[in-house]
């Protein structure tokens, strides 16, 4: 769980947490519930966050038209070779997992949370998608399991926050978080570094508020321009760059610098899927990027 740091304190990284609280190996899931969100069917626009792909940041997840227990059937299969005696986390993950009638979610958590396999849950969603109902029902889910509930908020800046059409303001986050917290739930913001205008300092600053908001974990997003995306259109029109490898492995070290040691670090790049990634390109490089992380962030 903790890596000490050359500034002499600890992070908690997510491998060593799960380890710690579960006491074995354990991997994430990818699921598909078959939702959709407010973003694309109407009720808030149609065109989806701005840098969200096709398949709302679900490229990884399992098919939806399997059952939720045949997919993490796929999931285990598909990283048998990575895990042997672990257990794992349902993630459902493409877009919006709590934007449904109560029932129906209460159908898909039940199942996913019924396998033996499963040691939690994680739900991917928005903070406006979080209905009384929805609210009780992840209570009641976190009974049974531990449920973490993955709110994605990239930033704090309103400019920001219309830019990519995010569709609701930071004060439904923080209500989100505090509902959250109050039923017992684990909370982990997701934060993007590199969105078009903004400097290190606001993507410190946004990592400042996440740590002080109440979420229990974070994580840390480079923006990618994916095939597809509204985003695509403008980094091709040249209205938009992304960041450099050391550029972003600067302001990588300067946002973990703001995170205490009470706030799980759950991420601290990501990969586009590469049959969609246009830029930046560098980052489908995954081991070499990590180590640089390893030995500039992490050890720094």
């Amino acid at each position: 769980m903790i890596l000490q740091e050359g500034w002499d304190r600890c992070l908690k990284l997510l491998n060593e947490y799960l380890r710690e609280i579960f006491g074995c190996k354990v991997y994430k899931i990818a699921l598909n519930g078959g939702f959709t969100c407010p973003n694309r069917d109407g009720s808030l626009g149609t065109g989806g966050c701005i840098f969200c792909s096709a398949g709302g940041s679900g490229e990884f997840a399992e098919d939806a038209a399997k059952s939720i227990t045949e997919q993490i059937e796929a999931g285990k299969e598909r990283v048998s070779r990575k895990i042997k005696e672990g257990k794992y986390i349902a993630y459902f993950q493409a877009f919006t997992n709590t934007y449904a009638p109560a029932v129906h979610l209460r159908e898909l958590y039940t199942e996913a949370l019924g396998h033996p396999d499963i040691v939690a849950l994680s739900v991917a969603t928005r903070p406006d998608c979080l209905a009384e109902e929805v609210l009780d029902l992840l209570e009641e889910m976190n009974r049974i399991k531990p449920v973490w509930v993955e709110l994605g908020l990239q930033t704090i800046h309103p400019a920001s926050a219309e830019y990519i059409r995010r569709g609701y303001g930071l004060p439904v986050y923080d209500r989100a978080v505090k509902e959250l917290r109050k039923r017992g739930l684990e909370v982990i913001t997701h934060v993007i570094l590199g969105l078009p205008g903004e400097s290190a300092e606001d993507m410190a600053e946004t990592v400042r508020y996440v740590c002080s908001s109440g979420a229990t974990g974070i994580k840390l997003q480079l923006l990618h321009i994916l095939k597809g995306t509204d985003l695509e259109k403008e980094y091709r029109e040249g209205k938009v760059s992304v960041l450099s490898e050391d550029g972003y492995i600067g302001i990588l070290r300067d946002c973990v610098r703001e995170i205490p040691d009470n706030v799980v670090i759950h991420r601290l790049t990501g990969d586009g899927d590469k049959k969609l990634l246009i830029a930046p390109l560098w980052s489908g490089d995954k081991k070499h990027v990590w180590n640089r992380i390893k030995k500039e962030v992490l050890q720094d």
